[in-house]
């Protein structure tokens, strides 16, 4: 009895040691959580190093490729078609030829002016030699200086007749070379419109084929009226280049150069259209296809860049969160000199190798304390890295202008 007593003793004095110990070690973990909660909290944030780099500035327009020269070949005689010396789709030379006219009419016309000049020339020698006799008698009086000068005048006249016959001979030969049609400028012949044995004459209206030259080949594109003071002072110091991007805007299709602008704007869009020419030597361009053209304007040397994602606006205008040495970010105000894409120029604000947060501000208040996700800078390839001759990747879109929407400076 006495041992069971004991024992009962033993297990309350055990049970209420467990009581309290548990008590003590919930309120300390109550105390620990409440002191969490009162101290500052850490955000999770993306973080992105400030640059030194050159930065390119584009300007973008919608263009139209077109055909540097376009021949509707036509013909310029009667006849019938005899030899088609190309094939559908062929790129042809300068002077090739292409399609020949039955000559044959137009050769005996060309052989009977040849003969009437011949006759006509035989004429007036004769006529010429009785001159000279006429002209020799003058002095002893045995012939009438009449006589003389109306034998000049046939002379005079039948020089005018052997005159009138070549210049028939001239038209009859240039007849015959209308029968051979050859190709007045380099390119490429699309689909063809006659075959051979078909009659074709001077006044059809519909071209026998359509010649176009591809190499070069040009793109017309617009660009707004406020901008053509700006590309015309730098045209004067450099050709500037231009980049045909596709329709989507994500693959470059070819590099060409600027040639010229247009020396009127059109009032109902207020654009006024740009020429350039490409090598287009791989025939990635074809006349009438869209593409977005890219006109560099100039290249901005040792620009102090940050990725656009990390600029903010507020009442006191565009701000950033910088990140200080302790792991914990303040609000400041920057300046902003122009956005190019992913990339923005900043004037004033930040130094090259300060840290700005590019995600999670919504979070963040000056004296915040953050947590990095990111090990890297953060500058995106299409014009923040850390290679200061680094140029945009291939489909980025830029537009040329500042926050503000206005042309770029």
């Amino acid at each position: 009895m006495t041992a069971a007593r004991l024992q009962t003793g033993l297990v309350l004095a055990l049970a209420l040691v467990c009581a309290c110990f548990s008590g003590c070690t919930s309120a300390d973990s109550k105390q620990q959580q409440r002191a969490q909660a009162a101290g500052p909290r850490v955000v999770s944030v993306a973080v992105a190093k400030v640059q030194q780099q050159d930065v390119p500035v584009y300007l973008s327009g919608l263009g139209s490729v077109t055909a540097f020269n376009t021949a509707n070949i036509k013909s310029r005689v009667d006849g019938q078609i005899v030899e088609l010396n190309f094939r559908e789709g062929q790129n042809v030379k300068q002077g090739e030829l292409l399609i020949v006219i039955d000559p044959r009419p137009y050769q005996a016309q060309l052989d009977q002016m040849l003969a009437q000049k011949f006759k006509d020339e035989a004429t007036l020698r004769d006529a010429q030699l009785n001159l000279q006799r006429y002209t020799s008698l003058i002095p002893s009086g045995s012939i009438a200086q009449q006589q003389v000068d109306t034998q000049k005048s046939l002379v005079d006249q039948l020089e005018g007749t052997v005159r009138t016959d070549q210049a028939q001979i001239d038209n009859a030969r240039l007849q015959v070379l209308y029968c051979h049609i050859t190709a007045p400028f380099a390119g490429r012949i699309g689909l063809r419109q006659v075959d051979k044995g078909n009659m074709v004459h001077a006044s059809d209206t519909n071209a026998m084929l359509v010649l176009t030259q591809l190499q070069p080949i040009s793109v017309i594109f617009t660009l707004p009226e406020d901008q053509l003071q700006n590309v015309s002072r730098h045209m004067k110091n450099s050709t500037l280049p231009v980049e045909a991007y596709s329709r989507d805007d994500q693959t470059k299709l070819a590099t060409g150069k600027l040639q010229t602008i247009d020396n009127q704007i059109d009032p109902t869009t207020g654009t006024a259209k740009l020429k350039a020419v490409f090598d287009n030597t791989d025939n990635q361009l074809w006349p009438n296809q869209f593409v977005n053209a890219n006109l560099l304007l100039e290249t901005r040397k040792n620009s102090t860049v940050l990725p656009t994602a990390a600029i903010l606006r507020g009442p006191q205008g565009t701000y950033v969160y910088a990140v200080k040495p302790d792991n914990t970010v303040e609000a400041r105000n920057v300046g902003i000199s122009l956005t190019q894409g992913n990339t923005t120029v900043i004037g004033s604000g930040l130094n090259p190798g300060d840290a700005v947060v590019t995600d999670g501000q919504d979070k963040l208040q000056t004296g915040s304390k953050i947590e990095q996700r990111n090990a890297g800078p953060g500058i995106p390839a299409n014009g923040g890295s850390a290679n200061p001759n680094a140029t945009p990747a291939p489909g980025t879109k830029t537009s040329g202008t500042n926050p503000s929407g206005t042309q770029a400076p």
